[in-house]
């Protein structure tokens, strides 16, 4: 070999050494800055120009956060997000910092659950958020405690350990503001219930410092379990909340049970109920009988018309509740000697009370008549002679 060609070797192998030791150099300056840093660098000064934020796992469930106006949506449901929680959403992926770098190996990523959500086997979450300039995409995996959790940049093979920990859900219903209508209890002056099987009543008080309510009508020979027992039915609509959402169709009314609130200040709450298998579902509409009420009503049924809402079963079953949960259960008929045993005969050899005893049979202290011996023993020839009564002859053999 010549002179050349080994100098020429010897430098390549010096080259070769000193640009590992230059990437060596490089990844420990890398581990050293990165704790710390965003993860999704620039958003947290851009939140206020996000439009949307998709979330999607591997199942196919997803989830579209839409900004409308000044409020936010949930695109699957067309119904209003909570604004609170997207906004939480939105300010911890802005300051979503690195805690530490964990593994760039796919073959890793189950085990922190930061796999593509195009594999069928994913459980992570894919987080999109957008903005008209640009677009962030987040693999959210396992949390690693309660305040950090794995996250993986979309397209990138780096996972890292990162605080805070996000809360996100590809379930549109989790996204949803969930609050329904809240009339209190002290507004009611009467509620109406025609249900679809069963006697209609109705629940009133004449005035508001009229603790309980009064229940027409009752059933001949019943009363209330209690004063206050239809005091819960007016109190059903207070805070009320729903679980999902979907628009009406032509044909949910049909059918329907209905519950009619009416408030001393003149709002009238429909509330029209009817069972879809195990879901509870209600269609709300209201209506003003004063001045003061118009608005009021106007808004909810903008807000609320149109629209079904399924709702928690214990809070349908206050709403909707049977005049025969209120009542008292009936006293049981007593039932006389007679009827206690029909058909019953009188003990043998006990006559019964006002008969007289039979014949040949002295009743009881009785003395048996002469010349008739006792009930049950045979008269003995020649012995029973008396002087009224001789005895008889012997019968010839």
């Amino acid at each position: 070999m010549s002179a050349g060609r080994v100098v020429a070797l010897l430098v390549a192998g010096l080259a070769l050494v000193g640009f590992a030791m230059w990437v060596a150099s490089q990844r420990h300056l890398e581990r050293a800055t990165l704790a710390g840093d965003l993860v999704l660098p620039d958003l947290e000064h851009h939140v206020n120009a996000v439009t949307e934020v998709a979330l999607r796992k591997a199942d196919g469930t997803h989830a579209t956060l839409k900004r409308n106006g000044a409020g936010w949506s949930v695109g699957e449901r067309g119904w209003p997000a909570d604004p609170d929680k997207v906004r939480k959403l939105l300010l911890d992926l802005g300051a979503l910092n690195i805690v530490e770098e964990k593994t760039r190996l796919p073959a890793n990523y189950p085990q922190l659950g930061v796999q593509d959500v195009d594999s069928p086997k994913a459980t992570g979450t894919r987080v999109e958020v957008l903005t008209p300039a640009r677009t962030w995409a987040l693999i959210v995996g396992k949390s690693s405690s309660a305040k950090s959790g794995y996250v993986r940049l979309a397209n990138a093979p780096q996972t890292v350990l990162a605080a805070p920990l996000l809360t996100v859900d590809a379930d549109p219903k989790g996204w949803l503001d969930r609050a329904l209508i809240d009339v209190a209890p002290e507004r009611v002056r009467q509620v109406e219930e025609k249900p679809r099987q069963g006697a209609g009543f109705s629940v009133t008080r004449e005035k508001k410092e009229q603790t309980d309510f009064t229940v027409t009508p009752l059933p001949k020979g019943r009363e209330l379990t209690s004063s206050g027992a239809a005091d819960g039915i007016a109190g059903s609509l207070s805070s009320l909340t729903f679980d999902d959402v979907r628009k009406a169709s032509a044909t949910a009314d049909a059918g329907a049970a209905h519950a009619l609130f009416r408030t001393f200040d003149g709002l009238e709450v429909d509330v029209a109920g009817r069972k879809d298998g195990t879901r509870s579902l209600v269609t709300l509409s209201t209506h003003a009988t004063a001045k003061q009420t118009e608005a009021e009503a106007q808004t909810r049924n903008a807000r609320l018309g149109g629209w079904e809402f399924e709702i928690p079963d214990y809070k349908y079953a206050a709403i909707f509740r049977p005049l025969e949960d209120l009542l008292k259960k009936p006293e049981p008929v007593k039932k006389t000697a007679t009827e206690s045993a029909p058909g019953k005969a009188p003990s043998a050899g006990k006559p019964s009370a006002g008969k007289t005893p039979a014949a040949g049979k002295p009743s009881a202290g009785e003395t048996p008549a002469a010349g008739k011996p006792p009930a049950g023993k045979a008269a003995t020839p020649g012995k029973d002679a008396s002087p009224d009564n001789p005895a008889p002859p012997d019968t010839p053999k």
